[in-house]
């Protein structure tokens, strides 16, 4: 028995051990981009860092404004795109289809998020890129720089967040409980009008942690968007602008120019902003998502 409680003792440290060091992993990056970062925010008013758009490393400016927007604007067209296609996904899979069809189509949208963001981008050069070129913006009458920009990112994105938006609200739509569906069709609802004034309504707080992992994803997503949004440090006006996201800025140039002063604090200041607003992301997402099954429960 000594020899026994022993092992577990032993087992159960080392798995704290484990726990402990993954979460001081996440600190210790944090601490390290922050101090890393440090001669930049001495040494610049963090206004002029977030909100001027000169940028010239070479001069000494270093404004993040341009980046900052071209992130925005290519992640929230992702996201308005993304999000009706898989919420209407996820209610057929979950409402509609047989078992039979969501075991066939359940394992395709699992692999969708296992194709590397390169293959993505790649595919987006190849066919979205020519597309919005040769017909879209003709159609339009609008030009744009060989077809590359915010559309073509936002395409791009929108379709490497699918898997994460529909597999959580898929499982937050199965959670709810049968007896709500039987209530509400007893009482002469139809089958959508159920979903719709029942299933959707208690299941919103688990869709929305959906959507902000989604958005979370794309935000911080660089291959793919590298290769099809133009890289033009501009603030955009439109879906057709190109423009120039932080994961695209910090992936072209670092380790670039690293003799001009200040240059490698101001991309690690970028790599830190990246990283906390996508951790905000995440940390809201998981605590409306425990906040659901604890109600489940």
């Amino acid at each position: 028995m000594n020899i026994r409680r022993l092992k577990d003792n032993i087992s159960s440290r080392l798995m704290l051990a484990a726990t402990v060091f993954a979460c001081l992993l996440l600190f210790s990056m944090v601490l390290g981009l922050f101090f890393r970062a440090g001669p930049i925010l001495k040494a610049v008013p963090i206004p002029d860092l977030l909100f001027s758009t000169e940028w010239s490393p070479s001069a000494g400016k270093f404004g993040f404004y341009p980046f900052i927007m071209g992130t925005l604007w290519v992640t929230v067209l992702a996201t308005v795109i993304a999000v009706p296609i898989s919420l209407l996904s996820s209610i057929y899979l979950s409402e509609y289809a047989g078992s039979r069809l969501r075991e066939t189509v359940s394992p395709l949208i699992d692999l969708l998020a296992g194709i590397p963001s390169v293959v993505y981008g790649l595919w987006g050069v190849l066919a979205v890129v020519p597309f919005i070129k040769n017909t879209l913006a003709p159609a339009l009458g609008v030009e744009t720089i060989g077809g590359y920009g915010i559309l073509a990112g936002g395409i791009v994105l929108s379709i490497m967040v699918f898997p994460i938006i529909i597999s959580i609200t898929g499982e937050v739509l199965r959670s709810v409980s049968l007896d709500l569906r039987e209530v509400s069709l007893s009482l002469g609802a139809t089958k959508w009008q159920t979903i719709k004034h029942v299933v959707l309504r208690k299941a919103k707080p688990g869709i929305f942690a959906a959507i902000v992992l989604g958005f979370s994803r794309a935000f911080g997503e660089t291959m793919a968007v590298l290769m099809v949004v133009g890289n033009v440090a501009k603030v955009p006006s439109s879906i057709f602008d190109p423009a120039y996201p932080l994961t695209a800025l910090i992936a072209n140039t670092y380790g670039e120019m690293m003799s001009v002063d200040l240059y490698d604090s101001a991309i690690l200041l970028a790599a830190l902003i990246l990283l906390l607003v996508v951790m905000i992301f995440n940390v809201i997402a998981r605590m409306v998502l425990i906040k659901i099954e604890r109600s489940i429960i």
